[in-house]
C-alpha cells in the first residue's frame, strides 16, 4: 500500500492511493471502528441512541448499541466518537468539476493540462468540504475521475456527463459570431476541443456525440433542451432540440442501461423533454404549476439548486447577469410546487467560475432550510441524491448505497462535531466541525482530539 501524507497547518490528512491490485487488496481487509456516535443514517429525521460502527474495507458491515470487541490487528482503527454525531458523506447532484477555478476566458483558452491541475486540486477541496460524491452535468471530467479513482489524488467520486450536448446557437455553444457558419466537417470550437459541450443538430448527430460520451464512461447523458445563463447567444425562453433529437439521446443511453437529463428552465422546455423520455429535469425554476403537476405525475426526478442571489454571475456580461436574476426569482416558486406536488428533488449547486464560490458548498444545503426543516435538506443531500445515482442502472461507476449510513452501504461518512439537525449551518463549516472524513473506507481526515 503506498502511504501518502498532506498536511495542513496544524492537522495532517493521511489518504491511501494504491497502485497494484495487491496493494488494493490490503488496503480494503482494514478496520475501522466509530465508537459512541449518534447516527444520523441519512432517511430518518432523528439521531439514533449511543451506538458503535464497524466499517471493514469500504463497507459499512455493523451498526450496533453493543461494543464491539476490537480487532487488534495493525491495521485496526479505533476512533472515539465522544457522543458526536455520525451522518453520511454530502453529495452534490449538480457541479461541474472542471469548471469551478477557471475563468470563462481561461478555460478556453488556457492548456487543458492547467484546467485538469486545477480541478484536481478543486476535487480534493470538494472532498474536504464533506461531499464524497459529485455528479458531474458537463465537462472533460473522465481523466479527473480515473485520477480519483485510482488514488492518484484525493477527490470525491464522480458520476460524469461527459461532454454537453448542445444545438448551434443553444446554451453550451461558446462560439462567436464570426465563427459562423460553419460548414459540414469544419473545425471544431474550442469548448468542443476540449470536451466540455459539443453540438449536434440532427437526429443522428445526436445519437452518436449520445454515444461518444457512453463510450468515454458517462454515467448519465445530458442535453440543453432550453436557453442558459452561461452561454452568449441562447436567451432562456429559447427551446431547443427537436422531439426527434430528444428521442434519438433518450434511445442511445437506454440501449446503455442509463439515463438523459436536460437542462431546462421553462415549461416548454421541460415538457418537451418528459415526452421524449427524459428523466432528469436539471434546474426547472421558471416552470409552471401544470408542469410541476405533470413531472410529479409521471415521476420525473428535478435536480434543482436553492439560487438565492448572483452568486458568481458577477464574472458574466450584464446581459447574461440579467438571465440569471430571472432564474434567481424563480426559485421560491419553484421549492414551493416540489413542497406542494411532492416531486423527487436532488439538491445540487452548479457552481461556476469561483473557487470562493465553491468553498460555500454546504451553505447551499443550509439556504434549502427556507423551504426544508434541516432533517429534509439533510436527507435531500444525502440519501434521497443517492436514489438519484442509482438511475444509472448498469453504467453506475460506484455500485452500491450511497448516502445512507446502514448494514451494507459504501463507507462514505462524516463525523460531526455538533447536531446538524439542530444546527443545519454546522455543514457550512468543514473546516471546524467535519473531524473525520472517510470515503470509500479511507479516512482523508481526522483531527479527533487525542
Amino acid at each position: 500500500m503506498l502511504r501518502k501524507l498532506i498536511c495542513a497547518s496544524a492537522v495532517c490528512l493521511a489518504y491511501s492511493a494504491p497502485s497494484l491490485d495487491g496493494a488494493r487488496a490490503q488496503e480494503r481487509s482494514a478496520v475501522t471502528i466509530f465508537e459512541n456516535v449518534r447516527i444520523f443514517d441519512g432517511k430518518n429525521p432523528s439521531l439514533s441512541a449511543p451506538s458503535n460502527v464497524l466499517v471493514r474495507g469500504n463497507i459499512i458491515e455493523r451498526i450496533t448499541t453493543d461494543q464491539i470487541p476490537a480487532d487488534r490487528r495493525a491495521d485496526t482503527q479505533i476512533i472515539p466518537g465522544g457522543g458526536r454525531v455520525l451522518m453520511p458523506g454530502l453529495s452534490d447532484m449538480h457541479w461541474h468539476a472542471m469548471l469551478v477555478r477557471p475563468t470563462p476566458a481561461q478555460l478556453l483558452s488556457s492548456d487543458l493540462g492547467y484546467t485538469t491541475l486545477l480541478a484536481g486540486a478543486e476535487a480534493t477541496a470538494t472532498l474536504m468540504r464533506g461531499f464524497t460524491t459529485v455528479r458531474d452535468m458537463g465537462g472533460p471530467t473522465f481523466s479527473l475521475k480515473r485520477a480519483i479513482d485510482e488514488g492518484v489524488l484525493p477527490g470525491p467520486r464522480i458520476y460524469p456527463s461527459g461532454a454537453i450536448i448542445t444545438i448551434t446557437g443553444g446554451h453550451g455553444d461558446f462560439r462567436e459570431l464570426v465563427d459562423l457558419p460553419r460548414t459540414p466537417g469544419g473545425p471544431l470550437s474550442r469548448a468542443e476541443e476540449i470536451g466540455g459541450s459539443i453540438i449536434a443538430d440532427s437526429p443522428d448527430e445526436v445519437r452518436k456525440r449520445a454515444r461518444e460520451q457512453l463510450m468515454q464512461g458517462a454515467s448519465q447523458v445530458k442535453l440543453t433542451a432550453g436557453g442558459g445563463v452561461a452561454s452568449p447567444f441562447s436567451p432562456l425562453d429559447v427551446t431547443t432540440f427537436t422531439d426527434d433529437e430528444l428521442k434519438a439521446a433518450v434511445e442511445a443511453a437506454s440501449n446503455w442501461g442509463t439515463y438523459v437529463a436536460t437542462h431546462a428552465y421553462t415549461s416548454a422546455s421541460i415538457q418537451r423533454s418528459i415526452a421524449a423520455g427524459v428523466k432528469v429535469i436539471e434546474h426547472g425554476h421558471l416552470m409552471d404549476e401544470a408542469t410541476a403537476r405533470l413531472m410529479a405525475e409521471k415521476g420525473i426526478w428535478l435536480s434543482t439548486q436553492p439560487f438565492t442571489d448572483l452568486g458568481g454571475a458577477a464574472v458574466l456580461p450584464p446581459a447574461q447577469q440579467q438571465q440569471m436574476m430571472q432564474v434567481v426569482n424563480g426559485t421560491n416558486q419553484v421549492y414551493n410546487f416540489v413542497k406542494k406536488y411532492k416531486i423527487k428533488t436532488a439538491f445540487g449547486t452548479d457552481i461556476l467560475f469561483s473557487k470562493a464560490l465553491a468553498e460555500r458548498q454546504g451553505q447551499g444545503i443550509v439556504d434549502l432550510t427556507r423551504w426544508f426543516t434541516p432533517a429534509e435538506a439533510l436527507i435531500m443531500a444525502t440519501s434521497t441524491n443517492g436514489e438519484l445515482l442509482t438511475l444509472s442502472g448498469l453504467r453506475n461507476p460506484y455500485p452500491g448505497k450511497l448516502g445512507v449510513i446502514e448494514q451494507g452501504a459504501l463507507a462514505d461518512v462524516l463525523l460531526v462535531d455538533g447536531n446538524p439537525l439542530e444546527d443545519i449551518r454546522l455543514v457550512a463549516d468543514p473546516a471546524n466541525k467535519f473531524i473525520v472524513i472517510m470515503k470509500d473506507g479511507v479516512i482523508y481526515k481526522n483531527i479527533v482530539p487525542k
